[in-house]
């Protein structure tokens, strides 16, 4: 009679062989995870519309702060209801759900909370998901 098997551990799971294997999501193309390249400049491309208003509309040393809150406004404003930020949605990406359907409007707020605090967007799992979408439940595909 064989051994019963014991729980699997988290670190005896394999490696993914590619983001978003796991998630049941394409290697590549349509649905597959967005990779660091479209994000980089999707954020570099949010940051830049926030800062627009922030600098022309407001100036003075209290700008910076404006832009930090015009772009936290843009991820909770823009994701339930384009799918994304502007800059997302430049870049071919839309943020989805884990469980599918629609992202609804407490994920991003959870999200934008913890992109706020920026260390949960530097920690990374083998899917490519930063700690603010695994724990908001969702992932940042292409489109």
């Amino acid at each position: 009679m064989p051994a019963p098997q014991q729980p699997q551990r988290f670190g005896d799971l394999e490696p993914s062989k590619w983001p978003g294997e796991r998630l049941g999501l394409p290697e590549t193309g349509p649905r597959s995870v967005a990779r660091l390249g479209r994000r980089a400049l999707a954020l570099c491309i949010d940051w830049a519309i926030a800062a627009l208003p922030a600098y022309l509309l407001i100036g003075g040393p209290q700008a910076s702060w404006w832009q930090y809150g015009i772009f936290l406004a843009m991820q909770v404003i823009f994701i339930p209801t384009l799918g994304g930020s502007i800059g997302h949605r430049i870049c071919g990406m839309r943020v989805v759900p884990i469980a599918g359907g629609w992202v609804g409007p407490w994920r991003p707020v959870l999200r934008t909370v913890l992109l706020a605090l920026v260390i949960p967007v530097l920690v990374w799992d083998s899917d490519q998901r930063g700690f603010h979408d695994k724990i908001a439940g969702t992932v940042l595909i292409r489109m």
